[in-house]
């Protein structure tokens, strides 16, 4: 595997400097000056994924965690015609789609809310990059004050605790989707998951328990903060949960892992990913929530939506396609 790449697929489910010359202008013609005495050095690793936007008064900023690269045969339902087309169109070489993975952090003037904690280190080195992305912010752990999981996977949720299982969010309630948690708990659905997918159970548990003193429960569509309610979207996992932030009369939806793949399923969206826990679901919810999107004109995010992953839906013949938000210089 290269260092610099995570590459998802069923076989492998966990496993410009700048210039020293400068342009002038001598007798008509454009020549470059003699080189500096020193390059200046490589910076060597990405700039934090850091992006701020408002809604209503409530502000808004996406944070990357990091990416994955999905290979096809991860994908439910694929067609290989419609999926060289779809890449085609993308102008995407090579089989392999790169997913990022996005968090959420929202201040609301009373707390600071963290939709999804990221991964750590539980899904290779592209990964757990959620703390630089923070700290980029100005932000630190400590300061949360809510920590909302859309669902227990280990990429939204394995990055709530450190290395020795403590909580990194220390002063941050742990509000997590009852029906989620039920599911993750419960040894006959670990017992009878397949063998790649058990650390996926032992990780969200050791993750909960870490907060079993700051946490709570919810389920269904309802309010859980002031300007916060929850919302159902089952089938990706069993509890798999939006959440709308309202203010002024603006909304946001975060709706988690509603879509993984844009370059397919904003246009084919039966077509599912082999995380599912229940394929037909997800993609019955998926189709509702984009109809609903497209009919509204409803302002969303995704976890895997191309960084920084907001905007909103609109119908595309007998599918859809994303309409990325115009990201201001100023607000």
């Amino acid at each position: 595997m290269p260092n610099s790449r995570f590459s998802l697929s069923r076989r492998s489910l966990l496993g410009a400097t700048a210039g020293a010359g400068a342009l002038a202008a001598a007798g008509g013609m454009s020549v470059l000056s003699a080189p500096a005495s020193a390059a200046a050095p490589k910076a060597g690793a990405p700039m934090a994924g850091a992006l701020r936007y408002k809604v209503g008064d409530f502000e808004i900023t996406a944070l990357l965690d990091g990416y994955l690269d999905v290979t096809p045969d991860l994908v439910v339902g694929y067609d290989a015609s419609e999926g060289e087309r779809l890449r085609g169109d993308a102008m995407i070489e090579g089989e392999a789609l790169r997913i990022p993975v996005n968090a959420f952090l929202v201040n609301t003037g009373e707390r600071l809310v963290l939709v999804d904690a990221g991964t750590s280190d539980a899904l290779g080195p592209t990964m757990g990059r959620l703390p630089t992305a923070l700290e980029a912010a100005g932000v630190t752990p400590d300061q949360i004050d809510a920590l909302l999981i859309t669902h227990m996977h280990p990429d939204h949720l394995f990055g709530a605790i450190d290395g020795d299982g403590k909580p990194v969010f220390s002063n941050a309630e742990l509000i997590l989707p009852e029906v989620d948690n039920a599911f993750w708990f419960d040894d006959a659905a670990m017992n009878g998951a397949p063998e790649q997918f058990k650390p996926f159970f032992l990780g969200a548990r050791r993750a909960a328990e870490a907060y079993k003193d700051k946490q709570t429960l919810v389920s269904g569509d309802k309010e859980i903060l002031p300007g916060v309610q929850s919302m159902a979207l089952p089938g990706h996992t069993p509890g798999h949960s939006g959440y709308l932030f309202d203010s002024n009369g603006e909304t946001l939806v975060i709706a988690g892992d509603i879509i993984h793949m844009t370059v397919y399923q904003f246009a084919k969206p039966d077509w599912g990913i082999g995380f599912d826990i229940d394929s037909g679901q997800a993609a019955e919810t998926r189709k509702k929530f984009f109809d609903q999107a497209a009919s509204e004109k409803l302002f969303f995010a995704g976890a895997h939506i191309p960084f920084p992953g907001m905007g909103r839906v609109a119908r595309d013949g007998d599918g859809y396609r994303f309409v990325a938000a115009n990201w201001p210089y100023a607000y």
